[in-house]
């Protein structure tokens, strides 16, 4: 809140008040109204606040196809849970709410060859004094050919993730400014996978500790249909430089060696722009950008971490290797990476390091109802992934044009349908262009 009492009256401490509230998710914000109410005779003024609460929580629970699979997801995501009322007698309706913290515990399976589990927790005003965001999370993933794990032909990829971290708000160079700083701990534990995942024998313990640091400015006037406002990320990802710190000739070392102790350093940027062209009419533009690099040429650029370009950007099971899943409407998903590992005959695509896409969009509201909020879109896209920064082209671009439709329901998330047309072609792969649908659920707008 910016309009506190004592203070001189300020039109801006409202408008940013209201972009706050609306921000929360616990207020329909097409009815968050400043009730301005001036007292000339004694030189005040009162402000009320009228707000209409409504749902933060969601339950996810999906049936989707993709990567021809039926994949099944169950999530749960209370937005506005109360650690403290945990023993309280009474609190459980149906969970102990009202201290604005978050706990979700997402469980997803294809089958007996992948399943899931994961839980994170959020307390955004650690302290009880400033917006000071703690996040802890872990996650537990399994990916293997559905043999028990007495077969000696099982193969199998398990990853264990725990990850703690701060955000806090920033007051300069003005107070739209976030920081968030991190530690990530990923262990692989590889049997049998060489014929999917590039990295030597495919047998063996791999470990990523990474330091995650992210600079942004947010300025949106609201999180489901923002209308005005930017959202600018950039966002750091650094390993400590293990190499540099020992005298191994990684030439002469198998890959299973050279990757145990994973080492990188990535940057990404994200920058989006909202303007509203007249009523309810928005035109958004967004850039996406992402390079992967090394600290040693002699070691190179680890197989892990890398970029996958094209689809609906579905995200969650296919991550095993840290990978990042960038949607290209218009294309299959992830068959925007055209390369491959030059020392064996196997077909294995082992992603880009460096990515661009560019996005422009027109959005129209059906209904702005806090219950179900429609939309309308219509988009165009460019984008493509470079298997080193010497081949990386802004101009050499895959391009697409479609339309779609996005519908936020409180307690399921956002659910999105896109039709596109990807126009040129994927060498190598015919079928990636084209006509396609793509569907979302609770998957980000980026």
């Amino acid at each position: 809140m910016r309009t506190k009492p004592g203070q001189l009256f300020s039109r801006s401490n409202i408008i940013r008040t209201q972009r706050e509230l609306a921000n929360l998710r616990y207020f329909d914000a097409q009815t968050i109204n400043p009730n301005v109410n001036p007292k000339p005779s004694e030189g005040t003024v009162d402000i009320e606040w009228q707000v209409e609460e409504t749902s933060a929580d969601q339950i996810e629970l999906s049936g989707g196809w993709g990567y021809g699979r039926i994949l099944g997801t169950l999530g749960l995501s209370f937005n506005n849970f109360s650690l403290k009322n945990i023993f309280k007698k009474g609190a459980w309706r149906p969970v102990p709410s009202g201290d604005g913290q978050k706990l979700s515990l997402r469980f997803q399976t294809y089958g007996v060859g992948y399943m899931s589990w994961s839980a994170s927790f959020t307390e955004p005003w650690l302290g009880g004094k400033k917006p000071n965001a703690f996040t802890v999370s872990y996650y537990h993933s399994i990916y293997s050919n559905g043999l028990p794990k007495s077969d000696t032909n099982q193969s199998r990829f398990a990853t264990d993730g725990f990850t703690v971290g701060l955000g806090k708000r920033l007051t300069w160079p003005d107070d739209f400014f976030t920081l968030y700083q991190g530690i990530n701990v990923q262990l692989y534990n590889l049997r049998n996978y060489s014929r999917i995942f590039p990295v030597g024998s495919g047998t063996g313990n791999f470990n990523n500790i990474n330091y995650n640091i992210i600079l942004g400015r947010a300025s949106i006037d609201q999180p489901i249909y923002p209308r005005r406002g930017s959202d600018i990320t950039i966002d750091g990802e650094f390993t400590l430089p293990y190499s540099l710190f020992n005298n191994k000739d990684y030439s002469s070392l198998d890959e299973d060696d050279r990757y145990k102790w994973i080492e990188y350093y990535k940057i990404k940027v994200k920058a989006f722009w909202y303007f509203e062209l007249m009523d309810k009419l928005v035109f958004a533009a967004r850039f996406r950008f992402g390079y992967l690099g090394n600290y040693n040429k002699e070691l190179g650029t680890t197989p892990f971490e890398r970029f996958y370009l094209g689809g609906d950007g579905l995200s969650g099971y296919n991550q095993f290797d840290g990978r990042e899943i960038i949607g290209m409407r218009g294309y299959t998903n992830e068959s925007i990476v055209a390369y491959y590992r030059p020392s064996t005959s196997l077909s294995v695509a082992v992603g880009g390091t460096v990515y661009s896409r560019n996005t422009l969009e027109i959005r129209y509201p059906l209904s702005l109802n806090p219950s179900s909020t429609i939309f309308g879109l219509a988009f165009v896209e460019a984008g493509n992934s470079w298997l080193a920064s010497q081949k990386f082209d802004p101009f050499n671009l895959y391009r697409s044009a479609g339309v779609g439709i996005r519908v936020f329901l409180p307690m399921f998330g956002m659910l999105g349908l896109d039709w596109a047309y990807g126009f040129d072609p994927v060498p190598g792969n015919p079928s990636a262009s084209g006509s396609h649908f793509h569907f979302s659920l609770n998957q980000s707008l980026d």
